[in-house]
């Protein structure tokens, strides 16, 4: 068996996983929201996939069940004070008080794992009332979305430009905030790239509601200063590891 290590632009992450499941992957291991690394077997042509893939590092595995061992780097886990993550193969009851969400790693971003979306999650059982409306830009694997609904919003939509994503999460739609009505939305979750966040960043002021809070997110702390600069200002910044979550609102 041998291994690519693919580096990859953070947008683009959910296209390159399916493509790699595509390519007869036997296993796929998001090591950071822009770089993967993905198994094959030995009857996969090598060759043709450092040419599909220019920049990819291969190297040979040691003999054993790779899809096993990326599937034990992923364990239950709970975030936030309300949440219990499982992957879709573990049957471990849910802690009391805690809303289960199901996960299928390696399909699209938002397994629960990256230090971003325990932000975002978390941020959201602080800012989500009852009978909100939510959006949630980038949706990936729509962890976020059904977070959203878990904790009583009343109307949520999701979106993604990866076709791929909208059709795993099962729920939104294929683009992004510009398609949204102005004013229409009480709180924003937008776990993407620091350079999607400032170049959409004012339709993603606009669709707000006057109070509407903006959660931005997908931002190492390098980066926080780059986004700010492009958002209302900042009603406070938080941080996990060597990431950042942004909390801005409308006023």
């Amino acid at each position: 068996m041998f291994s690519l290590e693919i580096e990859c632009d953070p947008d683009d992450r959910d296209l390159l996983i399916a493509d790699l499941w595509d390519h007869q992957s036997a296993g796929i291991v998001e090591l950071s929201n822009s770089r993967v690394r993905a198994f094959f077997e030995d009857s996969t042509d090598a060759s043709e996939l450092l040419l599909l893939f220019p920049g990819s590092k291969m190297r040979r595995e040691e003999d054993r069940d790779w899809v096993q061992s990326a599937r034990d780097l992923l364990q239950p886990m709970t975030v936030g004070a309300r949440f219990f993550l499982v992957p879709e193969w573990r049957d471990d009851p849910t802690p009391a008080g805690r809303f289960r969400i199901v996960v299928n790693p390696g399909m699209a971003f938002g397994t629960g794992v990256h230090e971003t979306t325990q932000l975002c999650l978390e941020a959201l059982e602080d800012f989500v009332k009852p009978g909100a409306t939510v959006l949630d830009v980038g949706t990936g694997s729509g962890i976020l979305a059904q977070a959203a609904t878990l904790l009583g919003a009343g109307k949520v939509y999701a979106c993604d430009t990866d076709p791929v994503a909208v059709e795993i999460a099962k729920s939104g739609f294929v683009g992004s905030v510009d398609a949204v009505a102005s004013a229409s939305i009480n709180l924003l979750v937008a776990n993407i790239s620091p350079e999607t966040n400032v170049r959409i960043a004012a339709d993603l002021v606009r669709v707000l509601r006057p109070g509407g809070i903006l959660l931005a997110s997908g931002l190492e702390l390098a980066e926080v200063e780059l986004v700010k600069a492009a958002l209302p200002a900042a009603r406070e910044v938080r941080t996990k590891g060597n990431w950042a979550l942004i909390v801005t609102s409308t006023y």
